[in-house]
């Protein structure tokens, strides 16, 4: 029973919803959010991995803005005043090698998403216009050679990210490029934040790159040449029209290409990598080992509940999820009906996705 699981598991893969029906879902969630939980942050607006596919700084933020204007007009055609949701979206960013460039796209960021939010959607409440993000470290910035290097590559990007004025922050472990992390590297990555919180006095001060002529300036620059990205996606039909025609994968192909050969050509230095190469540093680092009984115990765990649970309930709330997704109603009641009916997340899932059926991104640019 345990590999039919496992094996059904792996056949049916990772699957992504059509645009149209994505959307559905979480303008149901704000919905439901705003009678039910008003105080829950709906939705966390990712940039971080599109910048982890290869994108720019500026591709990141525009694309992820762009992303953040399609929901909030599918919100609003839904029926939803924007200060009924607006004020609880948050932002997730990543956070790159290039210490000034990322404290100037955080705070460029928050300058464009104010200016967007009120030319576009004009909202009563301030808070509808405040950018809040979260940003991570980036992964793939991180190296399997040499790979105590990485802690001090996270700190500089933690840095900047409070430099850039981040409201949470993450930071990477050392041998993520290795594997999961270990109790001594998790604890490091904690460590790096609260040397920086305690230590340093950074996270005391406001914008302290504020009035820098350089970052006064690189701001302006990405603002700009986000601003002017965001426009062409606006001239497609905005992000979800983009999408489907594959623009915004075709420029993280092109802009991760561009790098590599950068890296390969030595004009982009990666230490340890294509410049100050050393074995003595390569020391036989391994992460961490994961015990495979948990993945048994996990299958029987899941057995015992699908045995235990009322097998009617739960099929009628499976049904229920897949008539509200065919027809009209708020499908996150539905999905919590079938939690509660004790349904599995792949269950629910399934049930999605015979209603809505799947999409997959373009290809062959």
């Amino acid at each position: 029973i345990q590999n039919d699981i496992l094996k059904e598991y792996i056949a049916r893969g990772t699957y992504v919803f059509p645009p149209e029906q994505s959307m559905r879902l979480i303008t149901d969630l704000m919905a439901w959010c705003k009678t039910n939980i008003p105080s829950w942050n709906t939705i966390s607006i990712s940039g971080y991995h599109i910048r982890e596919a290869g994108a720019t700084a500026v591709q990141e933020l525009a694309f992820t803005l762009s992303n953040a204007l399609a929901y909030v007009e599918a919100a609003v055609d839904s029926g939803l005043d924007v200060d009924d949701f607006a004020p609880r979206l948050s932002f997730f960013f990543g956070c790159h090698n290039d210490l000034f460039e990322e404290v100037a796209k955080f705070r460029a960021a928050r300058k464009l998403w104010f200016d967007l939010m009120s030319d576009r959607f004009n909202p009563d409440n301030p808070k509808s216009t405040i950018l809040r993000f979260h940003t991570q470290t980036a992964g793939v910035t991180l190296t399997a050679q040499q790979p105590l290097n990485n802690i001090v590559r996270v700190s500089y990007q933690a840095l900047s990210s409070v430099l850039g004025g981040t409201q949470s922050l993450h930071t990477n472990s050392y041998d993520e490029a290795i594997g999961l992390p270990t109790d001594q590297s998790a604890t490091i990555a904690l460590r790096t934040q609260q040397i920086l919180a305690n230590e340093t006095g950074i996270a005391d001060v406001v914008d302290p790159l504020g009035g820098s002529w350089y970052v006064e300036g690189l701001t302006n620059e990405i603002y700009n040449r986000s601003l002017s990205l965001i426009e062409e996606i606006d001239k497609m039909g905005g992000a979800m029209s983009a999408i489907e025609a594959g623009f915004q994968q075709r420029h993280l192909h092109e802009s991760a290409w561009q790098e590599q050969v950068a890296q390969e050509k030595g004009e982009l230095l990666i230490i340890g990598i294509n410049t100050a190469q050393s074995d003595a540093f390569n020391d036989g680092l391994k992460g961490q080992t994961v015990d495979t009984s948990l993945g048994e115990a996990q299958c029987n765990h899941l057995i015992a509940i699908k045995e235990g649970r009322d097998g009617e309930r739960a099929l009628e709330a499976l049904v229920n999820v897949h008539d509200i997704a065919l027809g009209g109603g708020n499908t996150m009641e539905a999905i919590i009906e079938a939690v509660k009916a004790e349904c599995t997340i792949g269950e629910i899932m399934n049930a999605l996705k015979d209603a809505f059926g799947t999409w997959m991104a373009p290809s062959g640019f």
